[in-house]
């Protein structure tokens, strides 16, 4: 079952699937439910995985500016995990991507946020301890 199409192995004969399954293999043992694999599961794993990662990388290029350019970008791929219901699961996976300046300044007003948020806090404390 395992050299059937899609893509050829070492030796020149046809393939069913393209990634490697020992490295496949390697992802699913990592989970401590999983005791064994199956050589059919493991090929079926595979193919679904390459099945989705080809309508990923299509949707993403149909819906992204990847049309205008020829080319498929990270930014199509997290804007299709964010806009698209479909693949929102995907969103922590592939954020967009911002400039490390901004994401230092994003970092610093929630910083100024959090003060001032605690500072008023104490203060409300205080009087009421005081009443």
């Amino acid at each position: 079952m395992a050299d059937a199409v899609a893509g050829r192995d070492k030796c020149g004969e046809p393939r069913l699937v393209s990634l490697p399954l020992s490295r496949i293999r390697v992802i699913m043992k990592s989970s401590p439910e999983v005791s064994s694999i199956n050589q059919e599961a493991l090929v079926l794993t595979a193919k679904a995985t390459e099945l989705f990662v080809q309508y990923l990388a299509t949707y993403s290029y149909r819906h992204g500016s990847g049309k205008e350019r020829k080319a498929l970008t990270y930014s199509d791929l997290s804007n299709t995990a964010e806009e698209s219901e479909t693949f929102q699961f995907l969103a922590d996976i592939l954020p967009k991507k911002i400039l490390a300046s901004k994401y230092l300044k994003m970092l610093k007003e929630k910083r100024d946020e959090d003060e001032e948020e605690n500072d008023s806090n104490d203060g409300s404390d205080g009087d009421e301890a005081e009443s």
